[in-house]
Order: structure tokens, then sequence, then C-alpha cells
């Protein structure tokens, strides 16, 4: 270990399984990280990345890993090196939260559903700085204030699932910066959030670990975040390090083609010019189809608005309303794609989730083939669900842990009585055939699919029932860039083959020019400008949509760190 370094990973292998069914997924694995220096871990999903950070904070072993080899030292606070990997849980326990903290990708599963969100962020106050429940709840405060999160005493009260994806994950955050760690490992910390507070959260680190002298370990698929972040990139494949340099020079001349072919999967921003509709990632872009006749609508939505209360007081007296959509209409046309982009808390989900009723709508008209779903009673609705279905942003948490996947994927024919016996398993191997998946994964359960492989899952779920349209709450955004790409290409191409039209609900603006006919920018649950996806990503009029499209992180070293200042000052208050 060098003398000056915070964490020193050598030689670290980590296996799951016992005996002959055992697998290697991280081997021989050594790198350094050192005070106030951010270190970023890329590769693609699968390559060890989060099994290096779950055995530096001592979970492996609760995942059913094993540390076969190697050494895991960190320098404490009080200047004293213990190796991690032969640690005892006591005093994991100490560190965990306290010197070492983490954020982990998915929010959701992170916080706990039962306590509100400021309890959770001041019980690690309580437990590691031994503070009395009002100051705790102060600094709790404070913290959610700092992440950006609007309105925080009333967040403050609130439960996990009254925030959006976004909100969830600035609270995780929050929790890992509450006792100022001298290691910060982020797990993909900015999967769940938009470009305009993805950078300030960005920012917000990167500050902290100036400050502070808080180094970070930071694990993400986004290779523009690399470039604005990290001092020295590892790349990992299938469980080795393949490469390691300075950020700069890795983006310049990357020494290994596996780097280079991660670099290239990279949606980039003006890369569709020129082009009149979707566009597959590898495709001649003489192949792009223009948006269908505008004369063909398959749903309208028109003067939707969406409204939550706010109770106060003991007695929980409605003090208010949240307008989460306000007066907010469009259409979308057979086989076409509409794209919903915007901040996080913008609107952008609850307007999906109103168009399917799994949110109760205050006013308008959801129009599909010219019938108003939000008028159909129970049974009618039932039926009209067929037309209509959703991928969620997280898919894990999409699909039920305790059944297989064929159950999974056959489940609404048999709520729908379309098929039965025989049937039933033809169907489904028709289905994940369809999203790249065989037969033999429909005996799987959840647990033992990537994450890539998850959601193809859930688009097959999705089309069992043969819709005429799929609403994608961020389908993609938590996947890295390679698999990203797959996905995206089997949207489109699905889209191709069954005429498919798609509510693309996304804060990933690369994606949303790739995938595109038209798109929609909402802020403050209203839409503040609709184009052809031409019209907003090669003319953007609203300053919003400008600032949006300017704080895309650059999968570009040089030109990330250099626009950083300037795109800041674009971003909303």
């Amino acid at each position: 270990m060098s003398a000056n370094a915070l964490l020193a990973i050598e030689n670290l292998s980590v296996s799951f399984g016992h005996g002959e069914k055992a697998r290697r997924v991280v081997e021989g694995l050594s790198f350094d990280v050192f005070p106030g220096e951010c270190v970023a871990v890329v590769g693609e999903s699968g390559s060890g990345k989060s099994v290096t950070a779950f055995s530096v904070l001592g979970l492996t072993g609760f995942n059913g890993g094993t540390i076969d080899t190697g050494a895991i030292r960190f320098k404490r606070r009080d200047g004293s090196v213990v190796n991690l990997a032969k640690a005892e849980e006591r005093m994991m326990r100490t560190i965990r939260g306290d010197e070492i903290a983490m954020v982990f990708q998915e929010p959701m599963t992170a916080l706990n559903p039962v306590f509100t969100v400021g309890e959770q962020i001041a019980e690690v106050l309580r437990q590691h700085r031994d503070m009395d429940r009002q100051t705790a709840n102060a600094k709790a405060l404070d913290l959610i204030t700092r992440v950006h999160i609007s309105d925080p005493a009333r967040r403050f009260t609130q439960y996990p699932h009254e925030l959006s994806g976004g909100m969830r994950q600035r609270v995780v955050i929050a929790m890992a910066l509450a006792c100022s760690p001298r290691l910060l490992i982020a797990d993909e910390p900015t999967t769940a959030l938009d470009v305009t507070i993805q950078a300030q959260v960005l920012d917000l680190m990167r500050d902290l670990a100036r400050e502070e002298g808080m180094a970070l370990l930071f694990i993400t698929h986004d290779m523009g975040v690399v470039a604005e972040m990290a001092d020295r990139v590892v790349v990992m494949h299938k469980g080795r390090k393949v490469e390691e340099q300075g950020v700069e020079k890795l983006f310049a001349q990357p020494r290994e083609n596996y780097t280079r072919a991660l670099l290239s999967a990279v949606p980039k921003l003006g890369s569709m010019a020129g082009t009149a509709g979707p566009l597959a990632f590898g495709a001649d872009p003489r192949t792009a189809k223009p948006a269908p006749a505008a004369h063909e609508p398959l749903l309208e939505v028109k003067n939707l608005s969406t409204w939550f209360p706010i109770h106060k007081g003991l007695l929980k007296r409605h003090a208010g309303d949240v307008k989460a959509v306000d007066d907010v209409s469009f259409t979308i046309g057979r086989g076409e794609t509409l794209s919903l982009v915007g901040e996080s808390g913008s609107g952008k989900s609850t307007t999906g989730r109103s168009i399917l009723r799994l949110a109760k709508p205050h006013a308008g008209e959801v129009l599909l083939e010219g019938q108003d779903v939000l008028k159909l009673d129970r049974d009618a609705m039932r039926a009209k669900r067929r037309d209509m279905q959703i991928v969620f942003q997280d898919p894990y948490a999409a699909l039920d842990p305790r059944i297989d996947a064929f159950d999974q994927i056959v489940e609404p024919l048999v709520i729908h009585g379309v098929e039965k016996g025989s049937a039933l398993r033809d169907r489904a191997v028709e289905l994940v055939r369809r999203v790249g998946l065989e037969a033999e994964h429909l005996d799987r359960y959840p647990h033992e699919f990537s994450g890539g492989q998850r959601q193809r899952l859930c688009i097959a779920r999705a089309l069992s029932l043969s819709p005429k349209l799929i609403i994608a709450d961020e389908a993609v955004s938590a996947l890295d860039v390679s698999i990203q790409a797959q996905v995206v290409n089997l949207l489109i191409e699905l889209q191709q083959e069954l005429g498919l039209s798609y509510l693309f609900i996304s804060h990933d603006m690369g994606v949303v020019e790739r995938t595109s006919h038209r798109v929609a920018v909402m802020r403050h649950g209203k839409i503040v400008e609709t184009g052809t996806r031409a019209q907003i990503f090669e003319a953007p009029k609203h300053d919003y949509t400008k600032a949006l499209i300017a704080a895309v992180p650059v999968a570009d070293a040089t030109r990330g760190r250099s626009r950083s200042a300037g795109v800041r000052k674009l971003l909303p208050a």
C-alpha cells in the first residue's frame, strides 16, 4: 500500500457459489485511491464493478460471495490501516456510513418504505455522531437542502413512495454524505437523475471532495460523467482490469479495443442531424423513417391535470394541492414515438401513470382511438389495458422475486383469458426470443438475470397482450451503455415490426435524440415546448430546453471539464 493512499485494493479475487458451481466474478484486481481523488470504475453489466464496491464495504458475504484472495487496505481517521477483507463485522459497522459511505444504484430498495426520508437521514447521524433527535433532524433538513430537493421542510416528512425517482436518489446521496465520510463509493449515483440535477449533484460531490479531502470511488456506465468527474479511470471486463489511465489520456488514446468499444457505444448529441426519425445504433442514417402522418392519432391527451393533496397538522387537514401535471395536451400517432423530457419532479412519470389511470387525474381527457379511458368503468378499463402497457424504470422492482420468468410473462395472458394450457408456453417462448432471450431463460428467477436481461423480460411481458401503446418510463436509464444500445435497438425494431406507439419518458437526452419522432419538454407540470426531434435538438426555442441540452455530459475529458462552469449558469434555480 502506498504511504499516501486512502484505499488500496491488492490482488482481489471474489467468487460466488461453492465447489463445482463456484464462479469467479473478480480476479486479480489491484488499484489505489488517494485522498481527494476521484477514481471511476467502468465496464459492462456483469464486469465486477459493483462486486468490487460491495467487497470494500464488507457486504459481499451477505450476497453469497466470498473473497478468495487479496487485501483491501483502508486508512482510518486515526491513521491506523485496516484490511477490510479480513475485518470483523463489529468493526465494519463502525466504518460503514461513517468513514466509508455508499450511494446505491436503486434508491427505492436503498430506502425503508415505512419511515419518512427525514427520519432515515437523521438515523445515520444519531447512530454515528451520538446526536439528540432535534439536532439530528436539523442537520438532516440541511442535507436535504444541500442536495437540491425543492421544499425541503415538506419533503422531510414524506415517505419514499411520495417522491420521484430522482428525488429518492438525492435522499440516498444526502444519507451517504451525512457523516462527511473519508471515502464515498457511488454506484451509478446519477442514473435516476435528469441532466440538470445530475450536473448539480456532481458539482456537490466534487466540491465536498475538494473541501473535505474526501475520495470518490465512482462506478458508472455514463462516459460523459466519467469525463467530468474522474481523475483516473479503471476499465473492467469479465472481472479483470483491462486498462487504467488518467482520464484525459484514456479518452484521447485508449489502449484496449474494449475501451474503444465502450466509448463508441455512448450516444452523442448531434449524431442524428439530418435524419428524419428513430435510428438504431450502428444503422445507416438513410434508414431512419419520418413520423407517421399527423392525421392518424392513436392517443390524444387533452388538458390533463393531476393534483396531489397536501395535508398539514395533527388532523392532516387539506392545505392545498401539488399540481404535478397541469393542463397538459399532446397527441401520439400510430407507430410514432413521442419523448417526454424534463427535470426530476417535472411531472413526466405522473403524466404516464395518469394516462394508464395508475394515478387519478384531476381533470382532462385521455382518448385512445377516440375513447376517453378516464370515463371507463372498472370492467371496461380492465379490457382497455390490453391496448396500453408500461415498462418501468427499475426492472428488479417491477418483477416478483418469488416467481419465475415464465409465470411473470404469461400472467397478463392468464388474467385476460387470452391463452391457456400448452399455448401459454408457446407464446412465452415466442416473446422471450423476440426480445433476444432463449426458452431456457423462462425457468429462471429475476435475481438470476443481469439488469439488461431483466429489462428485456419486462418488455416481453409488456408485449404479451399485443398492445398498441407502450409507455416506457425511464426504461433504459439504469443500463450500462452497451446494454442500453441493445435495448434501444430492440424498441426501435419492435416499433417497425409491430407498428407500436411509444410515450418515451426519459432524462437521457442522447437516447431521446436517437429514439424520437417528436419531443415534448416538461417543467413544473407544464409542457413548455413541443416539436420534431430536429426542431428540439437542432433549433430549441425555450431557454429551459437549451439548458437541458447544454447540461448533457460530454464524453470528452477536455470538453467536459471546460464546459462545466458555463453550463451551470444556464441551469434553472
